[in-house]
């Protein structure tokens, strides 16, 4: 198994506020690596550092063996690392299509065909095509946001709190669609406060707590874990 993504001792924060704390991890390529936790743990803010919008203190971040942790976020999504951020952060005055041509502006020369192949993943999106991304659902817009991060072809999506707020049903849609990047041979690493439900896609997943990785394993076991269970999914 080849190792695309390793972040090592990685530590970073805001002032004099350490939000994470010699993080290590590794994220196979073609996987789902799970990143779960209570809020406030440093799920954000690490999603945040690998995908250069916020500087690290100590550590290193390395993408298929190179260092890129110098890197700034433009240069990291031409390398195939693009960011899905938390609360989505479409531009709502911009079509829905305009929104996707954005997320392209790397990969511009397939624009077109990647336009047409993000239709073809999110067919809701092909008739909304033309409407502004402000009038869109919430669970629409989280599809944009989704679509927007793979119109540059990225070889690693980075998803931060993609269910949040979202009713149920649409959650479990969303969470079937990571599955369906996922066997399309992009490698995912997802942050989630729905633990049940990412653990049950993931391959494997990292328990963050207090900016400190403390737990990690094969994502079924840690579903069977009964410490797991009790600690974050209230059984």
């Amino acid at each position: 198994m080849k190792v695309l993504l390793e972040t090592r001792e990685l530590s970073a924060g805001y002032g004099q506020i350490r939000a994470l704390r010699e993080v290590s991890l590794e994220v196979v390529e073609g996987s789902v690596t799970a990143l779960v936790g209570s809020q406030g743990a440093g799920k954000t803010t690490l999603m945040r550092a690998l995908s250069g919008l916020l500087r690290h203190d100590r550590g290193r971040i390395l993408f298929d063996g190179r260092d890129v942790g110098g890197l700034p976020p433009d240069r990291r999504v031409a390398l195939g690392i693009s960011l899905v951020p938390e609360g989505r952060l479409i531009f709502p005055d911009f079509t829905v299509e305009q929104n996707l041509r954005i997320g392209g502006f790397s990969a511009r020369d397939k624009t077109d065909s990647n336009l047409e192949s993000m239709f073809a993943l999110f067919p809701r999106l092909r008739e909304r095509r033309a409407q502004r991304g402000e009038t869109l659902s919430g669970g629409e817009q989280q599809m944009l946001a989704l679509a927007r991060g793979l119109m540059s072809e990225p070889r690693l999506l980075l998803l931060d709190e993609p269910s949040l707020g979202l009713a149920p049903a649409v959650a479990r849609l969303l969470f079937d669609t990571v599955a369906l990047i996922r066997e399309r041979g992009v490698t995912v690493l997802i942050v989630e406060q729905d633990i049940r439900s990412t653990l049950e896609i993931a391959d494997r997943a990292y328990v963050m707590e207090n900016g400190r990785i403390v737990m990690n394993d094969e994502a079924s076991d840690l579903l069977a874990d009964d410490s797991v269970r009790r600690a974050y999914l209230g059984m």
